[in-house]
């Protein structure tokens, strides 16, 4: 993948986390690693809708989270991503947004529970992160969240959002995607009053989880949802 086709395909990214109803106004934020030079990551700009990325409004930023190229302006919360890609040499794409079911499982404190495929997805953990319900705007709190992070590929963040990191931008907005189903499901099991209900039985979670997290089943559907939210957008 070249820098232009990493460009097309963050472009892509938004137009689908806006199709699937994971944007919250101008609010929310995706990255992608320049395949060029991993110091440098190519991000939505300030004052945006997700939907709204375009190649002349792409910001490029390095590791200490300073744009270095791009004529709109740099997200304040820059710092989830910069600290991300520095501790995650294996991440390639990280996005914030604020899906209201993810946001209600955070506040209530649930742990995500093995009632559905999509929360199979997640046999490898998610992270909570409570340090601060305000923005992520120092690299101190950036690294925070990639604390919280650690070696998984999902955060919550406490009354905020999500942090997703993924090897590929496929992967990380099919896991969002995947994270607030799961989510959603797992709320209104709570709200039928079947808080006991059993969960998928362990073995086959992780029989799930090992068929799911493979890269083609990533972008397979992805590819399925950039073409969806393209018909959903109409003729440019």
């Amino acid at each position: 993948m070249d820098r232009d086709q990493a460009k097309q395909k963050l472009i892509d990214s938004g137009l689908v986390i806006g199709n699937a109803g994971l944007d919250d106004f101008t609010r929310g934020h995706i990255s992608v690693r320049d395949p060029a030079d991993p110091n440098l990551f190519f991000m939505k700009p300030h004052s945006r809708g997700l939907d709204e990325i375009t190649m002349d409004n792409i910001v490029t930023c390095d590791l200490s989270g300073e744009k270095v190229a791009g004529s709109a302006r740099r997200h304040s919360e820059v710092f989830i991503h910069s600290e991300i890609f520095m501790a995650r040499p294996d991440v390639n794409a990280v996005l914030h947004a604020h899906p209201k079911h993810a946001i209600a499982l955070s506040v209530a404190g649930y742990p995500l529970r093995f009632w559905s495929l999509p929360s199979t997805e997640f046999a490898d953990g998610i992270g909570m992160f409570e340090q601060t319900r305000d923005l992520i705007r120092t690299p101190e709190l950036g690294a925070a969240v990639a604390v919280a992070l650690g070696k998984r590929r999902a955060v919550l963040l406490r009354n905020h959002g999500i942090v997703i990191a993924g090897r590929t931008l496929e992967e990380c907005i099919v896991l969002a995607i995947t994270l607030e189903n799961a989510c959603e499901i797992q709320l209104m099991v709570h709200n039928a009053g079947a808080a006991d209900a059993p969960e998928i039985p362990m073995d086959q979670v992780e029989s799930l989880h090992a068929k799911l997290k493979v890269p083609e089943q990533y972008e397979v559907n992805f590819d399925y949802l950039v073409r969806r939210a393209r018909r959903a957008a109409g003729p440019a």
